[in-house]
């Protein structure tokens, strides 16, 4: 399964709204990549800036595979950085 990078800031903003109160919609997220940090984000909540590593984002993802989708949370994700579509997640529903 691919998760393609608006459902990755949408799983983001949700994850965050459930920490902060806010509602998701209140939350801006712009998805990053380098070689040093890897996959990183920044979310925007009331004008603060909070900075999330891969493991936020994983965090994230697990929450939105098992509430929003239905499927096994515990899934293997990979973050992936596609030329055409951007930061997604490849879920491998074997784990």
């Amino acid at each position: 399964m691919i998760i393609s990078e608006q459902d990755i800031i949408n799983a983001i903003c949700i994850d965050q709204s459930r920490k902060k109160p806010v509602q998701p919609e209140d939350v801006e997220v712009e998805l990053m990549y380098d070689d040093d940090n890897g996959f990183t984000a920044e979310a925007y909540i009331s004008g603060m800036k909070y900075e999330l590593q891969t493991i936020h984002l994983i965090e994230a993802l697990r929450l939105w595979i098992d509430e929003i989708l239905g499927e096994n949370p515990y899934a293997g994700i990979e973050l992936v950085l596609d030329d055409e579509e951007g930061i997604i997640a490849i879920v491998n529903g074997e784990n």
